[in-house]
């Protein structure tokens, strides 16, 4: 038997852009995306923190550096500029295999969104 544990987590970040005209899915600064062992197109669930929203969608990597946190698409109406976010992906494994893994669980600066 398999369960869904978490894999990745990055804690409260917050949104930079809502671009209700482009095609779905979340933009996530790619250093981010890597600290979090988050892959292009993995799917990620989205809790904010400030309306208590909580979707799905798929992870595109935004640039470097750039901090950037943008909804894409139907989730930007989910959003606000400067909305928390927690973003999440799990993974299925079995139970013995699950007690020991550890995610990967990231805690970025809150003002800018960047790895200290």
């Amino acid at each position: 038997m398999n369960i869904e544990v978490v894999k990745s987590k990055i804690h409260r970040v917050k949104v930079t852009n809502a671009d209700l005209n482009y095609i779905g899915s979340i933009t996530i600064d790619e250093d981010l995306m890597d600290a979090a062992n988050i892959i292009r197109g993995e799917k990620v669930q989205i809790v904010n923190n400030n309306n208590g929203e909580r979707l799905e969608t798929y992870a595109i990597p935004g640039p470097r550096k750039s901090g950037e946190i943008t909804l894409n698409g139907a989730a930007a109406r989910k959003v606000a500029v400067g909305d928390v976010l927690i973003l999440i992906c799990y993974a299925s494994m079995p139970i013995e295999a699950a007690k020991a893994f550890q995610p990967a669980i990231v805690f970025p600066n809150e003002a800018t969104n960047l790895l200290d």
